[in-house]
């Protein structure tokens, strides 16, 4: 299923960079350690986190599954950024520090590529490296069962949001975009999101097998994030 075609990649960059934003201080200050090294970013969509991470002085390369993404993000010419178009779960390049914000490992199919991922991540993660990512927990679809249609509006470009759980690790969004064309009529397009979601109590175990010793928690720095978005913060144990 392909995720943020041009239309939704578009509106994504230029009315919903807040996230990203508030996670950036957390992040950053986690990163403290790894200045010098390679920051491996999964999802970076069009770069709101990347080019938080690049004024702080990181080197990042910067992944994500959806090509329009990653055009958005090339077009701002930001220094010591690599992107890569990569879908997961695949082979990462080896890194200082793996992050990632937008729940992205939620996106996957199934439970059995995100534990793929995991894999992946502690392969790629080098002794005493950092992680820090964001995942939906089931409480996420329990927190917004019943949900009401959501719509936004910019100057050109307009979102409306229905949601639904057809199961209880299952969410699901289907997003309709309207963005002006240069003649004032407006082009229409729909894509519908699958979240996977997950019972992040266990994580830790499970990822203590693989080498992480990992927290759950509920920000990574001082923001407050949405009921139901949890942090994965931790390091690789050197072996």
């Amino acid at each position: 299923m392909a995720y943020y075609r041009a239309d939704l990649a578009l509106v994504h960059h230029r009315g919903f960079g807040a996230h990203a934003q508030a996670c950036a201080p957390g992040i950053l200050e986690l990163l403290r350690g790894v200045r010098g090294g390679t920051v491996l970013e999964l999802g970076c969509g069009s770069g709101l986190l990347t080019k938080e991470l690049v004024a702080a002085g990181h080197t990042v390369i910067a992944t994500d599954a959806s090509a329009a993404m990653l055009t958005l993000l090339e077009k701002q010419r930001l220094p010591r950024v690599e992107t890569r178009l990569l879908q997961l779960p695949g082979p990462l390049p080896h890194a200082h520090a793996i992050v990632s914000v937008g729940h992205v490992l939620n996106y996957l199919p199934n439970t059995a590529a995100i534990d793929r991922t995991w894999a992946g991540i502690a392969a790629a993660l080098k002794p005493g490296g950092v992680l820090a990512v964001d995942i939906c927990d089931l409480e996420w679809g329990r927190a917004r069962r019943g949900a009401q249609l959501h719509a936004r509006q910019g100057e050109d470009w307009s979102v409306v949001t229905e949601f639904s759980r057809p199961r209880p690790d299952l969410f699901v969004r289907d997003i309709t975009t309207f963005i002006r064309d240069e003649d004032g009529t407006y082009r229409r397009d729909h894509e519908r999101h699958d979240n996977v979601l997950l019972d992040t109590g266990a994580l830790p175990r499970k990822l203590a097998r693989l080498g992480l010793d990992v927290s759950i928690g509920n920000a990574f720095g001082s923001e407050e994030l949405p009921v139901g978005l949890r942090t994965v913060v931790g390091t690789r144990v050197p072996t």
